[in-house]
Formats: C-alpha cells, sequence, structure tokens
C-alpha cells in the first residue's frame, strides 16, 4: 500500500529572521498544554517552550507542540542542554525551531548544529516512524528536513560575548539569543537583569550579531527595553513571561480588592 504524501511543514519563524522582519514573542515555562494553547491563540509570532529553567519535559512538550500546532504561532523549543541524545528526541517530537542554552565558543555552537543534522553533515540518529516524518508519511525527511530546521544558540557569559563573531559565523546557526540574566551574573552582577553598565553591552551584542549577518534574539518584560532592543536590531523578542503574567497579574487584581476593603 503506498503511503500518503505528507509535505514537511514550513518553518515560518526561520523564514522570517532571515528575511530580516521583527518576530515578537513570549516565554512559556507552565508545563501545561492547555495553557500552550491559550498563548498560541494570542497572536504572537514564536512562543518558547521552556526546558531548561521549569518543570517540562520530553512528554509534556509533546503535548504542547501538539496544542500550538492548530495555530500559527511558532513553537521553539529550549533544550535543557547541548546534549546529542537530547536534541535527537525533541527534533523527533516535531520541533522544528530550537534553542540550545549556555553556548560560549564556535566549537560548542558546531557542536550544537551537528546534534541537528544527519550524516555526513552531523551527527543526528536516523528514526523513522516519528511524529517529526509524521510517522513516515513526508517524503525524503532526512534530505530535506534541515531546510526547515532553525537552531538558534544562546550566549550568556563574557566569553561567548568575547567569541561572538565566531560563533555567528558557525554554518547553521540560525540566530543568536542574549540572555540577560546570566549574561548580567557572568559581568558580577548576578540577580539582576537590567544594570546600566551591562544594557549597553546586551545593546553592542545585538549590534554585532546583525552586522555578521545573524538574527540577534533577546528576552525582557520590559516593554521600553524590548522596543530599545528591537531598535538595535533585533530580530525576536520575547516581551513577556507567562508565569510573570500569571504571578504579576493575581497579584495586582488581590491587592486592588484588598486595598478597596481596607477604605
Amino acid at each position: 500500500m503506498e503511503l500518503p504524501k505528507i509535505a514537511l511543514p514550513t518553518n515560518a519563524f526561520k523564514r522570517a529572521i532571515a528575511a530580516g522582519e521583527a518576530q515578537i514573542g513570549l516565554w512559556s515555562s507552565i508545563p501545561s498544554n492547555y495553557t500552550v494553547e491559550i498563548l498560541a491563540g494570542a497572536g504572537f509570532d514564536w512562543i518558547l517552550l521552556d526546558t531548561e529553567h521549569s518543570p517540562n519535559d520530553l512528554e509534556s512538550v509533546l503535548t504542547q507542540l501538539q496544542a500550538a500546532a492548530a495555530y500559527e504561532t511558532t513553537s521553539i523549543v529550549r533544550v535543557p542542554w547541548s546534549d546529542q541524545v537530547v536534541i535527537k528526541r525533541y527534533l523527533d517530537a516535531g520541533a522544528q525551531s530550537l534553542l540550545v542554552p549556555f553556548v560560549s565558543t564556535a566549537d560548542e555552537a558546531r557542536a550544537a548544529v551537528s546534534y541537528t543534522r544527519y550524516p555526513p553533515q552531523g551527527v543526528r540518529g536516523v528514526g523513522g516512524t516519528t511524529r517529526a516524518t509524521r510517522f513516515g508519511r513526508v517524503r525524503d525527511y532526512a534530505r530535506h528536513v534541515q531546510q526547515e530546521l532553525c537552531v538558534l544558540v544562546q550566549v550568556e557569559t563574557k566569553q561567548g560575548l568575547d567569541e561572538l563573531e565566531a560563533i555567528c559565523a558557525v554554518d547553521g546557526v540560525d540566530g543568536v539569543f542574549i540572555g540577560p540574566a546570566d549574561l548580567h551574573a557572568s559581568l558580577g552582577y548576578t540577580g539582576q537583569t537590567e544594570h546600566p553598565d551591562v544594557l549597553p553591552v546586551i545593546d553592542d551584542a545585538i549590534r554585532r550579531i546583525r552586522a555578521a549577518g545573524k538574527a540577534p534574539g533577546v528576552l525582557t518584560p520590559n516593554r521600553a527595553l524590548a522596543r530599545r532592543w528591537l531598535d538595535c536590531g533585533a530580530l525576536f523578542v520575547a516581551v513577556g513571561a507567562d508565569v510573570g503574567i500569571l504571578a504579576r497579574g493575581a497579584e495586582a487584581l488581590a491587592a486592588e480588592f484588598r486595598d478597596r476593603g481596607a477604605e
């Protein structure tokens, strides 16, 4: 019996950042397919499904990818580490865009890319009837998949800043994300994300990434900073996070009526 022919899904996010079109996103750390479905329909260009600093795991991310699939928003998975086995499993689950944390050298960036490529270009293990291949229904998946895979690496150390151009020069890196919290810590400002000595460093990093021909990204819930970094040339900017929106919104609502009761 001849299998039905299904096309490989197009990665709209990858095409947009390659064309220099700014993409606005939202961070998602709540390990729930239900909340992801709410976010996916909210109108953001992309949502980040985080597995580094959240209780998310492969199985929960799988259900989140399924929940978001009905919407135009691109799902990006931040893997917990640059690990060959971990990356293989998220790709097989159907993730087309990955953010790889804590990349500080060109060699680390090359390794991350190699984990997403089949031999001879890389070392990704070959699986047949996976969700990524639509259970074997995407013809020639292994030959064409890298056209739709988007690899983003996260620079969040002083060493990474020192090697930024070399990291950007790695073939297969589509974008470089600046991690403000860890970068602040690396520069001696642990626990801060908006120190006046570090913000110009981030400005400069964004401009350097654009000058190197790659897409810069960053996360900030501060709307003024988000606009500042878009003006610097950032092409994928997360302007908030689900946990922060829920926590601060709930606190504000509670405070409003608690204060009213005290009148």
